[in-house]
């Protein structure tokens, strides 16, 4: 029966994500919406959160596949900015809701006040990159929000562990738990910088694709267990190994990376749909815990939280967007001018998401004395009603805010441009070092064969002008457009050909998908689909 409900909630919220492309509401608020209204249907089986499966199992691939997504020289760009809300917000968020929950929660102590703070702090890294891609934020904007969330499970995880051993009665001091902090950031970025060069290496000298890729699928979760293996940060350790790949990525073969890039995509559509749809299903698992506090007092408190925790960002993002700039000149000259709409935009994108949760279900039922842990049950509610309360609200009024405020977009015209002078400067060298080997003997081609391959080239220079230039007024397509659409009506031709032949016995299965793959590979040199 658990196999059996597994598989349901994968295909259930897969499905849900689908239909969730066909509409304007982002698939996150879709799959959490359903899930809310499921949690309640007769016949749902209960899914409880297990902080066991969540953190080591669904948190590494989904760090690695936002960070292999991320650009390296981008976060590095903006590492000021990212520092400040990954590290400092998620600190003062943790500080600020710790203390106003121990303040409205009757008898509750200012250490499990903490655990709660710690645990509401961390903007996600599913929920942001979700947003930000749908969204189509400015660049800028979208590096710092991708840049923040790799990040601040780092240190919500830590401060958590901190402010948890001082709950159960473990006897820390503070000076002990930013030891704690330091020494599990600074292990986490250490075991991360020993792995990813001989992992590096080990991708570039396999010559199976297959074997590369299960090595990377492997990958995120061998740094995580290193890590926390150590007692330092799996986070971490997952980030820098795969911002090092990323950025090296061009040095894997091309098999591998095609590959790649479809099996993670895959695992991506998978996890964050999942993930977002057993959010949803943990309300009624939740409401039924509360214990000895009525609905209607965790309704108060809750709402409470929310306010401090969306308040505390614009407190944070304020004084930290500006603030460092007057203070500055050498900010001022190294980084672009912003004005108020962008800390209006990052203050308001701060949904929480699974990991909030994770972590809420792995506080312990018993403290180190036998007792029971001060409003557990509350503290789960409160973390549930925070991520619902931060995904609904914020998520389904960001994109009218950054309508109203019409940030500058990206023009496709000067992006087109650049595209098209990297690839005339790549197809100047590429013609020169053809040239060079045809100077060589050994490398002699037939007449026929030597056009092609100028004809390739000479397609990849001018494809990215051609977007610059006329449309066609009958079909309203460019001639790059009309190019790749002939290419595959011809090949499908082809294909028909193939199956035809196979069909009649004049070929064999075997012959059939040997030619169909060359033809699969032609296809997709000649038309290449646009990213979702």
């Amino acid at each position: 029966m658990e196999a059996l409900s597994v598989v349901a909630l994968v295909a259930a919220s897969a499905a849900i994500a689908g239909i969730a492309r066909r509409t304007v509401v982002p698939a996150p608020l879709l799959l959490v919406a359903v899930g809310l209204v499921a949690s309640y249907l007769p016949g749902v089986p209960e899914y409880a959160l297990d902080p066991h499966i969540v953190l080591p199992l669904i948190l590494p691939p989904l760090l690695h596949i936002a960070a292999l997504d991320s650009s390296y020289l981008d976060l590095r760009a903006n590492i000021r900015p990212i520092a400040l809300l990954s590290v400092g917000y998620t600190l003062f968020a943790t500080l600020l809701v710790g203390w106003v929950a121990h303040l409205v929660i009757p008898g509750l102590p200012l250490t499990a006040a903490l655990v709660l703070g710690a645990v509401v702090a961390p903007p996600d890294a599913v929920a942001a990159t979700a947003v930000a891609r749908k969204l189509r934020l400015p660049g800028r904007i979208t590096t710092i929000l991708q840049g923040e969330s790799l990040v601040n499970d780092a240190t919500a995880i830590t401060a958590y562990r901190v402010a948890l051993a001082a709950a159960v009665g473990e006897g820390i001091t503070w000076g002990e738990g930013v030891g704690m902090f330091l020494v599990a950031a600074a292990g986490g970025i250490g075991v991360g910088l020993v792995l990813m060069v001989p992992i590096h290496w080990l991708r570039t000298h396999l010559r199976e694709p297959l074997l590369q890729n299960t090595l990377s699928l492997l990958i995120p979760f061998v740094a995580y267990s290193a890590a926390e293996h150590v007692h330092a940060s799996g986070v971490l350790a997952v980030v820098v190994v795969a911002l090092f790949l990323g950025h090296r990525s061009w040095q894997v073969d091309f098999a591998t990376r095609l590959q790649e890039e479809a099996v993670w995509r895959m695992v991506a559509f998978i996890l964050e749909s999942a993930v977002f749809a057993l959010i949803g299903l943990q309300l009624a698992h939740v409401v039924r815990k509360l214990g000895s506090f009525s609905v209607g007092e965790a309704a108060w408190y809750a709402v409470v939280i929310f306010v401090v925790v969306v308040v505390s960002r614009f407190v944070w993002v304020f004084p930290g967007t500006f603030l460092p700039r007057m203070m500055s000149k050498r900010i001022r000259e190294r980084e672009p001018g912003v004005d108020w709409r962008t800390p209006v935009i990052v203050g308001w994108a701060g949904m929480r998401g699974v990991v909030s949760l994770a972590i809420a279900f792995s506080i312990p039922i018993l403290m180190a004395d036998g007792e029971p842990f001060p409003a557990r049950n509350l503290i789960l509610f409160l973390t549930f009603t925070t991520v619902i309360g931060t995904l609904v609200v914020q998520g389904l009024t960001l994109p009218a805010l950054i309508r109203v405020l019409k940030l500058p977009e990206r023009d496709p015209q000067s992006v087109t441009l650049a595209e098209a002078q990297a690839q005339s400067e790549a197809s100047a060298a590429a013609e020169q070092r053809l040239e060079e080997l045809l100077d060589d003997p050994r490398n002699a081609l037939p007449g026929p064969l030597l056009d092609r391959l100028r004809t390739v080239l000479e397609r990849r220079r001018n494809s990215p002008w051609e977007r610059l230039g006329a449309v066609n007024p009958v079909t309203g397509e460019s001639a790059d457009d009309t190019y790749r659409r002939l290419t595959r009506e011809v090949i499908q031709a082809e294909r028909e050909v193939f199956v035809r032949l196979r069909d009649e016995r004049r070929i064999d299965d075997e012959m059939m998908r040997a030619l169909l793959r060359r033809l699969d590979l032609e296809e997709a040199a000649a038309y290449r689909e646009a990213a979702d």
